[in-house]
């Protein structure tokens, strides 16, 4: 059983189709699009069109930077050629980012291949800040494939053991320059920043959990206390207690642990990412600054620095790429997971599903640009202003006709459908046989929304609320269905879960 029919968002593919110009012409072309997504994606329906169509425009996106090459087949973050990245276009900058949207595909060679290229087949794996093994890990969350993760262990544990050697400090922290956190011209500059920690722990936990599944206790034990202390540290070296915030401090003489750089930046969320710091202790009022005009909140935001630094600037001028003031879609996606797993995790006060709902719209919003004839069209590219929605980059690189020619288009830097999947809709991928769904639509928002055609553990899921009934009429409330069999219901909009057919026996 089908709620959604795949007919009814056709015309969204249609459209994008009708408006592009294909300057870097792809594996999967324009023509093809359609048909590959129509097999691979999970529908979604809401009320809000933006939050809707954007959805659709960037799995449009996503399909693009799917290329077939000698080694399997990868995902590029660039459409044309850039000169600083790897083997076929390969960068693995956002190599995250590509494995959070890309886990819900339906055929899972893309992920398969692409996870073998940086492990096995020269992939460029610590050129820049990578979290692979948690990146796998919620890959395998979502596949429920424990021959493939677990096949990939020892490349896991010898990619972490280089980074200890090549960016572990004395006391333990990790250190990394900004640029190479894809993060040039940065507020704070390079050094012990939140953002290489909170990957490092994410990667030992996500190391520890692929060890157990493969019954490799000894590994598992090792990567526990790793993960354990490293957890310690950041908690207690990057959290400036002035600040209330996680903060980068500077990398001294001998790679001595230094002052903090004293400027807020959004990276300062990140350890939510990775669930890392502890419930209870006070981190979450951090979040206050995202929801201050003077913190981080804007019109086209969230900014990259706090508004009310000395360091805070839009510029146009200089490097295009700047990380001390404009909107990343790459942080602003780390940034609203960290504040889905804070939602799904925590007790605190500081901010709720409608701050995260108003974060999203925003999001959304912002992934368009306008035509010299003054349309809208679905854009989705590098830096923007955060105050007007222009794309930065986008602008000076066409005012110095600098080549290659839009180079920032359909930029592939961050996600947007694993934020609807998983946050918004509130899917929580688990290793279990539970399927656990705890939607971030505020009460009263929406009178219906769907998420159906989700390939989840090998069975076809669909997560359904009607506030009447009669919109799908699939019956009243919120509704998980399994390979078309209601297995859980609750009349109003809140945490649900259900069991599927068949346990798995991993761990969480």
């Amino acid at each position: 059983m089908q709620i959604l029919a795949p007919h009814h968002f056709k015309h969204y593919i249609e459209a994008f189709n009708r408006h592009d110009r294909q300057l870097y012409p792809s594996w999967i072309r324009n023509s093809q699009a359609w048909q590959f997504l129509k097999k691979n994606i999970p529908l979604f329906d809401c009320p809000d069109k933006t939050l809707e169509q954007i959805y659709y425009f960037r799995w449009w996106t996503y399909r693009k930077h799917i290329e077939k090459t000698p080694a399997g087949y990868v995902i590029t973050e660039f459409l044309p050629p850039v000169p600083w990245a790897g083997q076929y276009n390969t960068i693995d900058c956002a190599a995250g980012q590509h494995f959070y949207e890309g886990r819900w595909l339906h055929d899972p060679i893309y992920m398969q291949n692409y996870a073998a290229f940086w492990l096995k087949k020269g992939g460029q794996l610590r050129k820049y800040s990578f979290w692979i093994a948690n990146a796998l890990w919620n890959n395998y969350l979502v596949t429920g494939d424990a021959r493939f993760v677990t096949h990939l262990l020892p490349q896991l544990v010898a990619n972490y053991r280089a980074w200890e050697k090549e960016r572990q400090g004395p006391d333990g922290l990790f250190w990394q320059i900004d640029d190479l956190d894809g993060m040039e011209m940065s507020a704070g500059g390079s050094g012990f920043r939140p953002t290489i920690n909170s990957y490092m722990y994410g990667d030992a936990r996500a190391i520890y959990h692929i060890a157990i599944l493969a019954g490799r206790r000894a590994v598992a034990q090792q990567f526990r206390h790793k993960a354990i202390a490293l957890r310690k540290l950041v908690e207690r070296k990057l959290w400036n207690k002035n600040a209330q915030f996680f903060e980068t401090r500077k990398r001294g003489p001998r790679g001595q642990l230094g002052g903090f750089v004293n400027v807020r930046e959004e990276i300062g969320f990140t350890p939510w990412y990775f669930r890392l710091p502890q419930n209870n202790r006070g981190y979450s009022v951090a979040w206050s600054q995202l929801m201050n005009r003077h913190g981080f909140m804007a019109p086209f935001g969230p900014t990259t620095c706090e508004q009310r630094s000395r360091r805070f600037k839009i510029s146009y001028q200089g490097h295009e790429c700047q990380w001390d003031g404009p909107s990343w879609p790459f942080a602003t996606s780390i940034t609203l997971t960290a504040m889905a797993n804070l939602l799904d995790e925590s007790h605190q006060h500081v901010v709720n599903k409608s701050d995260y709902f108003k974060l999203l719209e925003i999001y959304a919003h912002s992934q368009y640009i306008k035509t010299p004839s003054g349309a809208l069209r679905p854009w989705i590219d590098e830096d923007l202003n955060p105050f007007t929605g222009d794309w930065i980059a986008h602008r000076l690189l066409l005012q110095r006709h600098q080549a290659p020619l839009l180079r920032g288009k359909d930029y592939n830097h961050s996600t947007y459908c694993d934020l609807v999947i998983s946050g918004l809709v509130g899917l929580r991928p688990r290793a279990d046989n539970l399927v656990e769904v705890k939607p971030l639509v505020p009460p009263g928002r929406w009178p219906y929304f769907c998420l159906d055609h989700v390939l989840y553990h090998g069975h076809i899921l669909a997560i359904l609320y009607d506030k009447t009934g009669r919109h799908y009429g699939k019956g009243q409330g919120l509704n998980i269905f399994i390979d078309g069999k209601l297995i859980a219901h609750r009349a109003t909009l809140g945490p649900l879960d259900g069991k599927m057919p068949q346990a798995n026996t991993a761990t969480r």
